[in-house]
């Protein structure tokens, strides 16, 4: 068993760790303050500004900052980017300025706009449905922010050209055709937003704390602004977003990875072989961090206890020669004095000489018995000494494996967090994939010279034979055995996955090794099987151990201790007196004949 998971260590310290493909970001950020017509804004070009660093600190492929643009510009980095965002996974376009509603329908206002009638609105402004068309082409998120919902500053010198056209007051509400697609307003639809009396609007401000936040969703970090720019405008101004996207997590900044992610996993694994060659074999190919420290520390806590071992085995060893040696020189010494007193005794013929030669036979067989039995007793202290360190060794093995496992499970709730994370990410991707390739087929019906065809490349797999291997000794570690371990998914492997779903409650496929059969058991802290034991023993722990019933009690044939039955007592002989004259008896049941003499009665 060893020497498979010293195997299955050295092939997994062996993969090369891959690296996913960040999602590419796109920025279009765009600030009007310099108005040539209405007076001045002094806001949106510092909101720009904050927000264009905003992004390129998050890391954005692309961020095209833009300032004081005429309709001429306008058209033009809106054409721009809707090329650039073309292949980008996630497109954001900000805007601060003036904007207006006319008929339902929202405007940008560039810096050049007269507006001297609304019969200039389509010349002279920008439509928003014109900026939402150029984010068509990005896969995951189309974001526009709008901080541009203040007073209309064209509203008393335009002339109506129609009477029945109207000119609301802010921006109306919008409901986007295009999936996954986000429009946040800084204010209310028909709601009038603050330009603000500090360095930046209260929208823009509470922006930048809260939407770059890596790994945040967008619909949490967009609740965060509107409360903060509820409390910064005692409740004058309530920020609005439009739209929705799918269930997944969507944030502008993905999470950072975990640096110690697969030093975690083959830590775990060399946890659960738990010898200096599997810690060496990590060291090899982790060599430095949190995780090399630990597997330091463990390769010391099993020098130290094999070094007591070996202490114990020489203590053990010296204390037998001691005792031999001991014995051999009684025994030399008993010979000698021996035969000097019986060729003593062959010079003596008297009675006198014979009882002497006794009685110094006998002083010496009891002194050398006492030295012997001396001998013995060191020998014995030897042993239990010995005895005493191989406990304290096997405690210190007990207690760094303890150790271990302390560490393989904290190991364990953090490599699950990054396995949640990594299916999570997984299913947006293949989601994303998806989409478009449901968009790439109804193109194929349309033909789009401007659209690339080529397919994305496709996400590799994980290897069955890994998986069963990864399953079966995870099984193996929470008491389901499968027995072998060689990625060979067999029956006994099968009898294991159904043995864990019968005690999890889970009900995996048992004919192959599953991912999420090997989540569902890598999760699990303690055993799950239970520890069957054979008849006449009890499990305590990980161990079966004998059954000992105390006196007076008898092991019965269910492996329960119950009380010794008492013996069945001696029949007693019953006599009755009966009167002398009486030579008679009535017959027993059984049919014999009775008789009386003497005073009693006999029955056969």
């Amino acid at each position: 068993m060893r020497s498979v998971l010293l195997f299955l260590l050295a092939l997994v310290l062996s993969i090369p760790a891959g690296t996913a493909s960040a999602a590419k970001r796109v920025a279009l950020v765009i600030g009007v303050s310099e108005y040539r017509q209405v007076p001045r804004l002094p806001n949106p070009a510092r909101d720009a500004d904050v927000m264009a660093g905003l992004f390129r600190k998050a890391g954005f492929d692309t961020v095209d900052s833009r300032r004081d643009l005429g309709i001429a510009e306008l058209r033009r980095a809106i054409r721009d980017f809707s090329a650039a965002s073309q292949d980008a996974d996630i497109a954001v376009v900000y805007y601060a300025g003036h904007g207006i509603e006319v008929d339902g329908v929202n405007y940008l206002v560039p810096a050049d706009a007269r507006l001297a009638s609304d019969f200039d609105i389509e010349d002279e402004t920008i439509s928003l449905d014109r900026v939402m068309r150029a984010l068509d082409g990005a896969r995951r998120l189309k974001l526009v922010i709008l901080d541009a919902c203040r007073d209309n500053p064209f509203a008393t010198s335009m002339k109506r050209t129609v009477a029945s056209r109207a000119i609301g007051r802010g921006l109306a509400k919008v409901e986007p055709s295009m999936s996954d697609t986000l429009i946040a307003f800084a204010a209310r639809a028909g709601a009038v937003a603050s330009d603000g009396d500090g360095q930046n609007s209260p929208f823009a401000a509470a922006l930048v704390r809260n939407i770059a936040e890596p790994g945040l969703d967008l619909r949490i970090a967009f609740g965060r602004v509107r409360d903060e720019v509820l409390k910064a405008t005692n409740n004058r101004q309530e920020p609005f977003v439009y739209g929705s996207l799918g269930g997944d997590t969507v944030a502008l900044v993905p999470r950072a990875a975990d640096p110690e992610a697969e030093a975690r996993v083959d830590y775990e694994l060399a946890a659960q072989v738990g010898t200096r060659e599997a810690w060496d074999s990590f060291l090899a190919k982790h060599p430095a961090g949190f995780f090399a420290n630990l597997a330091r520390g463990q390769n010391s806590k099993l020098e130290a206890a094999q070094q007591s071992r070996a202490r114990a085995d020489d203590a053990k060893r010296q204390a037998d020669d001691l005792a031999a040696q001991k014995a051999a020189e009684f025994r030399r010494q008993l010979e000698e004095q021996s035969a000097r007193q019986t060729a003593e005794a062959k010079q003596k013929l008297s009675e006198q000489a014979k009882r002497e030669l006794d009685e110094a036979r006998a002083q010496i067989a009891e002194q050398a018995k006492r030295e012997l039995d001396e001998a013995r007793r060191q020998a014995e202290q030897a042993r239990q000494q010995a005895e005493a360190a191989r406990v304290q060794v096997d405690e210190a093995r007990r207690q760094a494996a303890a150790d271990a496992q302390v560490q393989v499970e904290q190991a364990r709730r953090d490599a699950k967090a990054q396995a949640d994370k990594a299916l999570a990410d997984k299913a947006l991707v293949d989601k994303a994939e998806a989409d478009k390739a449901q968009t790439e087929k109804l193109a194929s019906l349309s033909p789009d010279p401007t659209r690339s065809s080529e397919p994305p490349p496709a996400a590799p797999k994980m290897d069955p034979s890994d998986i069963a291997r990864l399953l079966q000794a995870h099984l193996k570690r929470v008491g389901c055995d499968p027995g072998s371990m060689d990625g060979k998914w067999d029956d006994g492997s099968r009898k294991a996955l159904e043995l864990f779903n019968n005690s999890a409650d889970t009900h995996f496929d048992v004919k192959l090794a599953s991912l999420d059969a090997l989540d569902s058991v890598r999760g699990k802290t303690d055993r799950v099987c239970p520890l069957v034991c054979a008849k006449g023993q009890r499990a305590e722990g990980d161990r079966c151990i004998q059954i000992g019933c105390s006196s007076g009690y008898v092991l019965n044939s269910s492996g329960a201790c119950e009380k010794r039955p008492e013996p069945a007592p001696k029949p007693k002989t019953v006599t009755r007196q009966e009167p002398a004259a009486s030579r008679s008896a009535p017959a027993p049941r059984g049919g014999g004949k009775c008789f009386s003499f003497g005073g009693k009665t006999y029955c056969e």
